[in-house]
């Protein structure tokens, strides 16, 4: 029998210094603003209320550059190597 994907041995492909998934200040803002934006616009479709389908559009997008301004401010991940990114005063 073969491991399965959840067995261990079997992530060979995996890089061994991965121990974190995202989670960062820049990554939790932007997930909670893009799901609030999301329920709203569920909620704007349900209703027929076309101006806040379109506020949560414009919340989609700027959850996405919130997450992109706080990354570049050092409180994200920076790379493909998934080290934080240096604050700007260092």
């Amino acid at each position: 029998m073969s491991p399965g994907p959840s067995s261990p041995g079997s992530g060979d492909g995996i890089a061994p210094d991965h121990d974190s998934h995202g989670s960062t200040p820049a990554a939790w803002t932007a997930v909670v603003i893009v799901t609030v934006a999301f329920t709203l616009g569920t909620l704007a479709i349900i209703l027929g209320n076309w101006p806040l389908f379109w506020v949560s559009v414009g919340l989609v997008v700027l959850g996405a550059i919130v997450g992109k301004v706080m990354q570049a401010v050092g409180l994200g991940k920076h790379g493909k190597t998934g080290k934080p990114a240096k604050p700007a005063n260092q």
